[in-house]
């Protein structure tokens, strides 16, 4: 589909821009009163994910509201556990829970490589639904959870501090650890790859809890199963986005991704740098700049702009907007990235 804003898709393959693109990273929810008049009506986050046309309606909500270059399909990272039966709850101002979690060989036998069309149907529903509203405005991404971070919640049951059980399952018990990783790798392959055929235009990979890995262990149960997603999702460009990972960015560098993204933490400079011209890289405004005034927002903005450059950068933030920023702190952010002369 020829999209009527393609800009994020050039910036991705490489292509001149006649502006730098801008999303945000979970722009698709909390910080909209309009999705939290959606979501209030229903019995929880999950109802919403499992909601095909109400997941593409919030899907959309930023396009329309706050005018960023891409839409982002709205759902989770834990579906993936979810369909290879291993079922979670969001709790509410807690997180997600899982009620089971991983402890045995056998559990890890027992689960399913999941079938997305099947098994997360009212994802791609969804995605469907969105890519026919959206009508090639802006391109829709799709996205999944890497799979030491899904494995992590897996094995922990929770959000944690320090994921002590998920990190001590790879010195305990590697040989499951491996099989595990594995059942995540062959299911999020496979639903990205539907999710392509479904209509998504870009992929990205969150890998939220790399930076809690010390670096042996990131290139041993993390990097290796990244890039197979990579080499195997061939028909639209993939971003990864490894927190806290500046330690293997060389590393990452070398997979087949089109794009990098970093966190607010990550030293642009350095990291353009270390990777060179061939890779496109998306961030990093640390996400409590918009807590301040939108002079100080504006100024922030175009100081990691003047550091990125202004071809093969994506703008974004250097991890999800926070629940409680104001939308017009968000406005002046995105402005602020398109007003940026080239």
């Amino acid at each position: 589909m020829l999209h009527k804003n393609d800009l994020i898709l050039r910036a991705a393959t490489g292509q001149p821009v006649s502006r730098i693109p801008v999303w945000l990273m979970r722009q698709a929810g909390r910080i909209l009163p309009e999705y939290r008049a959606i979501r209030n009506r229903l019995s929880g986050f999950v109802e919403l994910v499992r909601t095909p046309e109400l997941a593409a309606e919030v899907t959309i909500q930023p396009v329309d509201i706050l005018d960023v270059d891409a839409a982002i399909i709205f759902s989770d990272i834990l579906v993936i556990p979810e369909a290879m039966g291993l079922p979670y709850q969001m709790v509410e101002k807690k997180g997600p829970y899982f009620p089971t979690t991983i402890k045995t060989m056998d559990q890890v036998k027992q689960l399913k490589v999941a079938d997305p069309e099947t098994d997360l149907h009212y994802v791609l529903d969804a995605i469907r639904l969105a890519k026919k509203e959206l009508a090639g405005r802006v391109p829709l991404i799709g996205f999944a959870g890497a799979p030491w971070t899904v494995f992590a919640y897996m094995i922990e049951g929770s959000g944690s501090k320090t994921f002590s059980k998920a990190r001590g399952m790879l010195y305990k018990e590697p040989e499951l650890s491996h099989n595990l990783l594995e059942k995540i790798t062959l299911s999020t392959i496979a639903y990205l790859k539907s999710q392509t055929q479904a209509g998504a235009d870009l992929i990205q990979i969150f890998d939220s809890w790399a930076g809690i890995l010390p670096k042996s262990h990131y290139l041993t149960f993390s990097l290796p199963y990244i890039q197979r997603i990579c080499q195997a999702i061939e028909n639209v460009p993939v971003t990864v986005f490894a927190k806290g990972a500046q330690f293997a960015m060389p590393e990452i560098g070398k997979t087949s991704c089109a794009t990098i993204g970093l966190d607010w933490q990550m030293d642009i400079q350095y990291t353009r740098q270390l990777l060179g011209p061939e890779k496109t890289l998306q961030g990093n405004l640390d996400p409590c700049v918009l807590y301040a005034s939108n002079q100080d927002i504006a100024r922030c903005t175009r100081k990691m702009i003047d550091a990125f450059g202004t071809q093969r950068y994506i703008a974004n933030l250097g991890h999800g907007v926070y629940p409680d920023t104001k939308v017009d702190a968000v406005k002046c952010f995105i402005e602020t990235v398109k007003n940026y002369e080239l």
